[in-house]
């Protein structure tokens, strides 16, 4: 692990908590077409952190997604607001996927790979080109 960062964050409303210590570098943007709709958006950007350096406060739920290739993939989200909070693997889990938006820290941790490419929305790669406003 190069340095490490600690890292906070929560479902939107609270009610589940966490802190971990992650490694910026893995930090992903994952196109599989689960990612897409489990996120309801075009990808999902999440940081890879071990077990032992994630804690949690609060109890999720947890949806168990079957992929086509038969591995099983823990989704766990706040059963008041929804918030996506983390994927893991049910039956070894050792690696927690954090989900980016839940990440107090997010500004700080960019993107520095992708993954399942194939599967990706060909506009998503690249929307550098459409008009941005500061807010609404």
């Amino acid at each position: 692990m190069r340095t490490p960062m600690h890292i906070t964050g929560s479902c939107h409303c609270g009610a589940i908590r966490y802190e971990a210590e992650a490694d910026p570098a893995r930090v992903a943007l994952c196109h599989c077409t689960d990612c897409q709709v489990l996120s309801g958006s075009a990808w999902r950007a999440s940081v890879r952190v071990d077990a032992a350096d994630f804690r949690v406060t609060g109890t999720p739920k947890v949806y168990v997604k079957t992929a086509d290739s038969g591995t099983r993939r823990g989704q766990a989200f706040c059963g008041e607001c929804g918030s996506g909070l983390y994927a893991f693997t049910p039956a070894d889990p050792r690696v927690y996927a954090i989900r980016l938006g839940s990440v107090d820290q997010r500004a700080d941790l960019p993107p520095r790979s992708q993954i399942w490419c194939d599967s990706a929305i060909p506009w998503a790669l690249d929307v550098r080109g459409l008009p941005a406003s500061p807010g609404q």
